[in-house]
């Protein structure tokens, strides 16, 4: 099955590190971000995965030709911002023709993508939204679903919590029929709100909810929280764990690591305290620093007795 990623945002909400590395790349622990929002793709050699991506296009070419994936990886590069539906359709003529799966390009989420196929597949329709259910539906777009027929009838914008059809929002991860392109408009558009809303009201959109898991890894304070679920669920094949933290290889930890990631090579000097944090590869903490709710770029060096809270610090020289 064709996979499609939607990566064509400019990552704003991360920089300064996504100025020089594009966040599909970013690494959470020892993979990139990409690599674990197509992981809950089940492993098989006809999977191929297109990433829709309108910044840091070569990067991404670069890494890919020399990644060694279970799975061919093509870089579909938008030369305009065209939302959701229009990066989709942007794929088109380079799909096989079957039923494909669309991903946002930042989800760290337990969804089980087969398990979502086969209701798609069994409950008909054009397309199968996930569906994660939250305390507070009133930041989201809600999907009005029934339980009883797996359909999805309509959608309401951000909501009082009073007024709310359900807590099920969409999750950004959605089964897809060919068909769905006869429905598009033509240019840049959004699929959630110029297509998804239109199929609902026709009964050709179904519902999926899950339990487990669910993080848009899109802010520094999310990209954390990525990062925790990541060492929860064993989302690493290399490094090791201590308690709640993940130290990659060939780090060095002389103080104190809380509910954070070192990355490869990375040095917490003696009376340090990290929490809540992700330390990339190379970088250095020196000695009596705190680093609270931080990310701390590739081979950053933070300088002794520095006290730091909810900052990103660039990527240092190579």
């Amino acid at each position: 099955m064709d996979v499609i990623v939607l990566a064509g945002g400019f990552g704003t909400r991360l920089r300064p590190w996504t100025e020089s590395i594009p966040k599909p790349l970013l690494p959470i622990l020892d993979k990139t971000m990409i690599e674990h929002v197509v992981g809950i793709i089940p492993e098989s050699k006809e999977n191929r995965i297109l990433i829709a991506a309108g910044y840091g296009v070569e990067k991404m070419r670069d890494y890919f030709s020399r990644a060694k994936l279970p799975y061919e990886v093509e870089i579909i590069e938008e030369t305009e911002p065209l939302g959701t539906g229009g990066a989709i359709a942007n794929c088109r003529e380079h799909l096989s023709g079957g039923t494909f799966c669309v991903i946002n390009g930042d989800l760290i989420t337990s969804l089980r993508v087969e398990e979502m196929l086969q209701f798609h597949r069994s409950n008909g329709g054009i397309g199968t939204i996930s569906l994660w259910e939250v305390e507070d539906p009133s930041r989201f777009g809600v999907a009005d679903y029934r339980e009883e027929n797996g359909k999805i009838i309509r959608f309401q914008e951000k909501p009082p919590i009073e007024e709310a059809f359900s807590n099920l929002i969409n999750a950004g991860a959605y089964i897809l029929e060919p068909e769905i392109f006869n429905l598009m408009p033509h240019g840049a558009h959004s699929l959630e709100r110029d297509v998804f809303e239109d199929l609902a009201a026709t009964g050709g959109l179904n519902g999926f909810p899950f339990e487990g898991w669910f993080v848009d890894a899109g802010t520094p304070q999310s990209f954390v929280e990525a990062s925790q679920t990541c060492i929860s669920a064993g989302s690493f094949s290399s490094g090791s764990v201590y308690r709640d933290s993940w130290f990659g290889d060939d780090s060095t930890n002389k103080g104190e690591v809380v509910a954070s990631t070192i990355g490869f090579g990375a040095c917490i000097g003696e009376g340090s305290v990290v929490r809540d944090s992700v330390v990339l590869e190379g970088a250095e903490i020196g000695p009596n620093c705190n680093i609270e709710g931080c990310l701390i770029g590739m081979r950053a060096r933070i300088p002794e007795g520095s006290d730091l809270s909810s900052k990103v610090v660039d990527h240092g020289q190579p």
